[in-house]
């Protein structure tokens, strides 16, 4: 018999705690938060941010599946966006694994001298990735490109850059047919 053991609680906020607004994607800049896996023994991950609304996808190629490389990550991103960053990724969604458990440093900003956070994050309930459907979604998309086997220790950043790309271009129906990258542009000329 195995016996199976039960996640840790996360110690951020529950995703019950979301505000509606969230839930019925009636507000971009909200994003749920993954990792796509390499094969075993590669060590490299990519880092998968899926926003609710239009579905844009920002995807980076990390060193590991440490919450240090996580963080580290953000922490690129925030730099890359500036002062941008908390309107743009107001929250985030992520499930209750090892390499999102320092909440705290994926919350706060990387400027010393910002008071506030650089955004939100909610877990999911253990064992239900659904409450993350458009991440997955799209992290089946990304396994066409890179399937499961895949080292991703022999890729290179123009490697997932094309595929972020190809993602981010591809025409949506639930976008009435226009593209991620349409809509976000949209999003982001309005902030």
């Amino acid at each position: 018999m195995t016996i199976r053991r039960m996640k840790s609680a996360a110690k951020g906020d529950s995703i019950e705690k979301r505000p509606d607004e969230v839930n019925t994607r009636q507000e971009p800049g909200h994003w749920e938060m993954d990792l796509v896996v390499s094969c075993r023994g590669g060590h490299k991950c990519l880092l998968v941010l899926t926003e609710r609304v239009t579905r844009m996808e920002v995807i980076r190629l990390i060193r590991d599946k440490s919450a240090a490389s996580v963080v580290r990550a953000l922490d690129t991103m925030e730099r890359k966006w500036g002062a941008r960053f908390p309107q743009v990724f107001q929250s985030i969604t992520m499930d209750n694994g090892s390499e999102f458990a320092d909440y705290i440093g994926i919350e706060r900003s990387v400027y010393k001298r910002c008071e506030s956070k650089r955004t939100r994050t909610y877990y999911c309930h253990p064992y239900c990735s659904s409450e993350r459907g458009s991440n997955e979604k799209q992290n089946q998309m990304i396994r066409r490109k890179f399937p499961k086997g895949t080292n991703f220790d022999k890729v290179t950043q123009k490697d997932v850059e094309a595929v972020e790309s190809w993602l981010n271009r591809y025409p949506r129906k639930i976008l009435g047919w226009y593209s991620s990258a349409d809509m976000f542009r949209a999003l982001i000329e309005a902030v």
